[in-house]
């Protein structure tokens, strides 16, 4: 498949914003979503009363298009995508847009954008952003009325920029979630939670944090933008569980690839910050770098290092890395379902 691109220096893209030529709007009003619309217009009009503004009603997902090595553009699972964010909005009081829907919103914008999507080869994808905000008036505490659902894409490239090297992560004195809060879905004031805690992280010369479990301080959630991944000393895979960690469709991904693809023993389980010395290797896993090593673990001073080292991944990571990647650019044949085809 041939197409004219845009006359971009694909290699050396930053992981930022950058306007593309169209997105997707539709509008809940009077019960429903309207039919949406592709549109020019990159900028959103609301009432300075909007329920977004006031009260944070507002979800969103994130995915990629990815030119395969024979020349299809493609997206990874947004089946997924779609019935997270469903899932989502039932929790914030919001309407659910449909799934359906929304994996043809995906389709939509991508074509219309296809220009914009990297080539293969480059190090860069497309990267799709679908979010939903209350946008009618709210003065009182309660749901909105009305909703608006957008999605806009935007070239990026890899997350880590320069290759991925072992990150240094602290365990954090904050929490990122509350015990039976929203720490399972995907919503805007969860990542507002984690910005001063981030922010600190790095004034401290830490990568990340480690956020625990918000009851007892003694298990591993996540990252506030990643979930964690471990190897135990016997190349076994171990996912941390917890009724408020965000369940990534990435670590999903990598537990059937390790599971199913690579045959290791995978174990998803709560995991206790004092057990992390047992283990291998370390990863945080997502949408936008996929997964990246952990070197060292810092608990107050507390250092606990990783075998594989802080100059790249271990072998286990690495074979999880290369095998996702492999299937999401079309050189690895992934399970039935995974690619889905817009180009």
């Amino acid at each position: 498949m041939i197409m004219e691109k845009k006359n971009l220096d694909w290699a050396n893209l930053g992981f930022g914003y950058m306007p593309t030529d169209y997105r997707y709007v539709s509008n809940f009003k009077n019960g429903a979503w309207d039919e949406g619309v592709l549109t020019k217009d990159a900028f959103v009009t609301i009432s300075e009363c909007a329920g977004i503004l006031h009260y944070c009603q507002e979800v969103f997902e994130g995915l990629k298009a990815y030119t395969t090595e024979d020349g299809h553009i493609v997206t990874f699972r947004p089946d997924l995508n779609a019935q997270r964010m469903m899932d989502s909005a039932r929790r914030l009081e919001m309407p659910p847009f449909p799934a359906e829907r929304f994996v043809k919103a995906v389709e939509e914008v991508v074509k219309a954008n296809a220009a914009w999507v990297p080539p293969y080869g480059s190090g860069a994808t497309l990267y799709i952003r679908p979010y939903m905000f209350a946008s009618s008036p709210v003065i009182g505490v309660k749901p909105a009325e009305e909703y608006q659902f957008r999605m806009f894409v935007t070239p990026v490239g890899p997350y880590f920029k320069g290759g991925v090297k072992p990150l240094t992560i602290c365990v954090s004195d904050f929490d990122r979630a509350a015990p039976h809060g929203t720490g399972h879905i995907k919503a805007g004031l969860n990542y507002a939670m984690s910005l001063h805690a981030y922010v600190s992280a790095h004034e401290k010369g830490f990568d990340e944090n480690m956020f625990l479990d918000p009851a007892t301080r003694t298990c591993v959630e996540e990252t506030g933008g990643a979930n964690f991944l471990f190897v135990d000393r016997d190349g076994g895979i171990v996912i941390p569980q917890s009724g408020s960690i965000l369940p990534s469709i990435t670590r999903r991904s990598l537990t059937v690839v390790a599971r199913d693809i690579l045959g290791l023993k995978v174990e998803e389980r709560p995991v206790k910050l004092s057990e992390l010395e047992n283990f291998a290797e370390c990863g945080v896993c997502g949408t936008a770098a996929v997964i990246c090593p952990v070197g060292k673990v810092v608990d107050h001073g507390r250092e606990i290092c990783f075998s594989s080292g802080m100059e790249k991944m271990g072998p286990v990571i690495q074979k999880l890395y290369d095998t996702l990647t492999g299937i999401q650019m079309g050189r690895v044949e992934g399970p039935e379902g995974w690619i889905h085809t817009i180009l």
